[in-house]
């Protein structure tokens, strides 16, 4: 792919975009961790996740009061709010899923759980590679098509985790525990995804 045209311009707009991947790939690494344990002590998990969760938002806030300053931006400012906003929701949903975790005293985890976590973790390292290059975006297609085949991996643990999760005969207080940490792990891919689709418009958009 081309490259962003050379303006003059204020470009800390990628030290930032590669500073919020870093929060998504360390707060996926902590999720893998915690939903890789079988105890209940996992409330330092969520205090670490929360963490990260609030510098995130902080960054994300930085941007936007950036963006308010800066004369000529490197790419549109409505994808950059919309690319900010994005990432930032990312660490949110694994905030909201380690949280539901703890929050509904689950009882052993699922092996469906982890795989989620998994292909959470694995979009967290696409994502970071592709914003370390976005400045110059070269390449990268290979790493934005395993974004999308890992978000129709997610799916498809979903459908299997709620298929099994109504045919096991747990009861409905489990049921709808794990439906609701489920929903919420599958919502973080969903919104993985809808990053690369903004990534892939801006490189479109420049090239």
């Amino acid at each position: 792919m081309g490259r962003f045209s050379l303006l003059p311009r204020e470009d800390q707009y990628f030290s930032y975009f590669s500073q919020m991947t870093s929060y998504i790939h360390d707060a996926a690494n902590l999720l893998v961790e915690m939903l890789g344990k079988d105890d209940n002590d996992l409330g330092s998990y969520v205090q670490q996740i929360k963490s990260i969760e609030h510098a995130c938002d902080n960054l994300t806030h930085t941007v936007s009061t950036s963006l308010n300053k800066t004369f000529i931006t490197p790419f549109d400012r409505e994808d950059i709010y919309l690319l900010s906003g994005a990432l930032d929701d990312v660490v949110d949903l694994i905030d909201e899923a380690a949280r539901a975790v703890v929050m509904y005293d689950v009882r052993g985890m699922t092996q469906h759980a982890r795989n989620f976590a998994k292909v959470i973790q694995g979009m967290s390292v696409q994502l970071h590679e592709i914003v370390k290059t976005l400045s110059k975006p070269v390449n990268i297609t290979a790493r934005l098509v395993e974004l999308h085949r890992l978000e129709n991996e997610g799916d498809d643990i979903y459908h299997t985790a709620i298929g099994e999760l109504f045919r096991s005969g747990s009861d409905p207080l489990t049921v709808f525990k794990w439906k609701e940490i489920y929903e919420k792990l599958e919502a973080t891919i969903d919104r993985g995804e809808n990053v690369a689709n903004i990534i892939e418009s801006v490189i479109i958009k420049h090239t």
